[in-house]
C-alpha cells in the first residue's frame, strides 16, 4: 500500500514523496472510514444496539461508508442528511439506500444544532434507541482507530499529510506519530482554521477515554487552509485538470472533494519551496473513490 512517486516536479525540487494507499483496504468501506468506524461498530455491538445513526451531507464519504459497513455487519443504519431531498438521488445517497440505510433529511438550521439534546431527543422519538456516530465519524473511538493507520511505515518520513473534513484522521495521526514528524492537514472546507479547536478537543477526548497522559500536540501539526477551491464539494477547472493529469501520470485515482485538493495543495507547496530539499513526505490517500 506504499507507493513512491516520481515526476519532474519532485525531481526539480529534490522532494521524496510516497503515497500510503489506504483507499485499497475495501471497495466500499475504504480509506480512513474503515479506521474511524472500526471501534464505533464494536462499541455499538457491545452495547447491544440494533441501529446506528449518523450525520452527513449529500456527498458524504462517511454516509457512504457507514451504509456499507452497516450492511456488512447486519446493523440498521440511519443517515441524517443536511438539507432538503433532491431526486433523483446522487450516486452517494443512492448507494446508501441500496445498502439499506434510511435517509432522514434535516433543514440546515436544525442541522447546525444536531448535537443539542433537543434535536437528539427528537430523533430518538422518531427512530427509537440508536448508537450515535458523529458527523464524519470523528470521536474518541475514531481517533483510536486512526492511530492504527500507519503502524509500520512512519519512521523515515519528515512530513505526513492528510485531507481533512472533521479532523478525526488528523487527530489520530498526531496522537500516533513521534513528535519530530510534522503533520499537515488540508481542510476540504472553507475557513478550515476552526479545525484547530476540533482536533484539540478530539485529542483530549481520546487521551481521556483511554486514560493516556495528555501530550502537548499543538506544535506538531498545521492546517493548510488555502486549497478548498470555494468550500466543501466545490471545484474549479484547475483542480479537475490537476486530478486528470495526476491520475494519468501516477495511476492513482483522486476525487475532487478531499484527496484531489490535498495533492493539488501539496504539489503547489512544493513548487513554492515550502519544503526544504531532500524532505521525505508521506501523503495519506484517504479513499473516497467510487
Amino acid at each position: 500500500m506504499l507507493q513512491k512517486l516520481k515526476d519532474d516536479t519532485l525531481d526539480q525540487y529534490k522532494i521524496s514523496l510516497w503515497v500510503y494507499r489506504i483507499d485499497l483496504i475495501h471497495p466500499q468501506v475504504s480509506g480512513n472510514k474503515w479506521y474511524k468506524l472500526k471501534y464505533n461498530l464494536l462499541e455499538a455491538q457491545k452495547q447491544g444496539h440494533q441501529k446506528l445513526l449518523t450525520f452527513g451531507g449529500a456527498y458524504s464519504n462517511h454516509i457512504y461508508a457507514t451504509a456499507a459497513a452497516g450492511k456488512i455487519q447486519g446493523i440498521e443504519t440511519i443517515g441524517v442528511i443536511r438539507g432538503e431531498e433532491h431526486t433523483p438521488l446522487n450516486p452517494t445517497l443512492q448507494f446508501a439506500v441500496d445498502c439499506g440505510m434510511h435517509l432522514h433529511y434535516m433543514d440546515r438550521a436544525t442541522y447546525r444544532e444536531k448535537k443539542s439534546p433537543e434535536v437528539l431527543n427528537t430523533l430518538k422519538q422518531i427512530f427509537g434507541s440508536f448508537y450515535l456516530v458523529p458527523e464524519g465519524g470523528s470521536n474518541a473511538l475514531a481517533v483510536k482507530g486512526c492511530t492504527e493507520i500507519l503502524p509500520e511505515v512512519e519512521e523515515s518520513f519528515d512530513v505526513v499529510t492528510t485531507a481533512c473534513g472533521t479532523g478525526g484522521t488528523l487527530a489520530g495521526l498526531v496522537a500516533h506519530l513521534p513528535a519530530h514528524q510534522q503533520v499537515l492537514g488540508f481542510p476540504a472546507l472553507k475557513g478550515g482554521d476552526f479545525l484547530y479547536d476540533d482536533v484539540e478537543q478530539l485529542l483530549t477526548a481520546y487521551y481521556t477515554a483511554f486514560n493516556l497522559p495528555r501530550e502537548t500536540t499543538q506544535n506538531r501539526y498545521r492546517l493548510i487552509t488555502d486549497y478548498h477551491f470555494g468550500g466543501y464539494a466545490k471545484k474549479k477547472p484547475e483542480l479537475l485538470a490537476f486530478i486528470e493529469h495526476f491520475t494519468t501520470q501516477h495511476q492513482i485515482p483522486l476525487e475532487w472533494i478531499y484527496t484531489g485538493k490535498m495533492f493539488y495543495g501539496l504539489y503547489d507547496l512544493i513548487k513554492k519551496n515550502y519544503f526544504s530539499p531532500h524532505t521525505k513526505i508521506l501523503a495519506l490517500h484517504t479513499g473516497g473513490i467510487r
